[in-house]
């Protein structure tokens, strides 16, 4: 088509139509699932318009089929409802409009679109999306809380009411979007990420009440599922009621039963809070004065002790035991003395008495030679040699005759 056509000659609009319903008219038939959002069926009218439209996505394609085959199934189809098509597509040229032929509608029952979930949350499960690790833990206290919920509805009305009557000073930034139905998906989305992109949002809160597991089904969508496990912030699934387990219960950071469940686990309750205060401050008045009373004893115990009513008492024995110290050390010095004398006088006697001056005291005298040598032998000196002789007295020197 391309190579035919040129800025000099271009090709015709119905030229262009035919050849794109050419290429279409050359595809099979395939099998489809979606949601009816529109159904036409005229009285007398031999085709039935539908709207089939992707649940998860905002798209939708225009099916039409003839009434016998529509009639199989019209008394369990109807708009909202999950239906496979088994069509071929057509391209109706004079408007340029693309749609399907369908051959075979066939409903999908609650057993098969539980049967799917439940693989979807084993595949979500293995990929990591449910474990408990990577769940965000609340605030104690969030200043502004996000959250989205149908418009006008039950659980707006018990998330806010709720939560205000717990703490009255609680901000909340309300996104109002389709719970259910074809539009619920993407914009459940949109707002879950437009929440999260806000600073100031502490928690975000995705509320709706009960109903039917079909009713439910947007919040098991994966879409929707992995959008809130990318959330920087922490989310609180609060869908239907107790019995009721999308698979946002799974991956948000907190899971409350019912939208009343999730106020009060968002938001403390400001009564309750007084009165942990009140119980805190008495518990610890309690431990103050028991831990008082419990020293005053401890002083008291220890002011009746002997020593510290009379400190003096343990310095005056102390004093006495010094006292008799020093004197059993003067006596023990004394007695030292005295016998240290005594020897020293003994052994004095002693010396004298074995001293030479005791025996030249005697009568005796000591020869000495002029070099100094004591004479001890007559043949030591000769004839005419002076020695000099030592007496008690003084000393003298003597001449040898003989």
């Amino acid at each position: 088509m391309a190579a035919n056509s040129t800025p000099e000659s271009p090709l015709p609009v119905g030229e262009v139509s035919r050849l794109i319903g050419g290429w279409i008219d050359r595809l099979g038939a395939v099998w489809v699932e979606g949601q009816i959002t529109q159904l036409s069926r005229r009285p007398g009218a031999g085709v039935v318009f539908l709207t089939l439209r992707d649940p998860s996505y905002d798209i939708s394609v225009s099916v039409t089929c003839y009434r016998q085959v529509f009639d199989a199934v019209a008394d369990v189809v109807g708009e909202g409802a999950r239906v496979v098509v088994h069509a071929k597509p057509e391209w109706y040229a004079p408007r340029g409009q693309l749609s399907l032929r369908a051959a075979e509608i066939k409903p999908v029952g609650v057993g098969e679109l539980l049967a799917r979930l439940e693989q979807l949350k084993k595949a979500l499960a293995r990929e990591g999306l449910f474990a408990p690790e990577r769940k965000k833990p609340l605030p104690f206290l969030p200043q502004l809380i996000g959250l989205v919920c149908g418009r006008a509805s039950a659980a707006e009305r018990d998330v806010l009411e709720n939560a205000r009557h717990r703490w009255p000073a609680v901000r909340f930034e309300v996104r109002n979007v389709p719970v259910q139905g074809v539009h619920a998906v993407p914009q459940v989305v949109q707002a879950v990420k437009e929440l999260d992109a806000k600073d100031d949002v502490d928690v975000i809160v995705v509320a709706r009440g009960g109903g039917s597991v079909e009713d439910l089904l947007p919040f098991s969508d994966e879409q929707l599922v992995r959008a809130v496990a990318a959330c920087r912030t922490p989310v609180v699934s609060a869908i239907g009621h107790e019995p009721d387990n999308p698979l946002l219960d799974h991956v948000a950071d907190l899971r409350a039963s019912t939208p009343t469940d999730a106020a009060k686990k968002v938001v403390p309750d400001v009564g309750e809070e007084y009165e942990r205060v009140r119980q805190l401050r008495d518990r610890a008045r309690r431990c103050v004065a028991a831990y008082v009373d419990r020293e005053e004893r401890g002083l008291a115990h220890a002011l009746s002790r002997p020593s510290i009513q009379d400190p003096h008492r343990v310095i005056d024995e102390r004093a006495e035991q010094v006292t008799a110290l020093l004197e059993r050390g003067r006596r023990s010095l004394r007695h030292h003395l005295d016998r240290a004398d005594s020897e020293l006088t003994h052994t004095h006697a002693r010396v004298v008495a074995l001293s030479p001056a005791a025996t030249l005291k005697r009568g005796y005298a000591v020869l000495q030679r002029a070099d100094g040598h004591a004479v001890r032998d007559p043949g030591e000196v000769e004839q005419g040699e002076t020695l000099r002789a030592r007496v008690s007295e003084g000393d003298f020197s003597v001449r040898v005759d003989a």
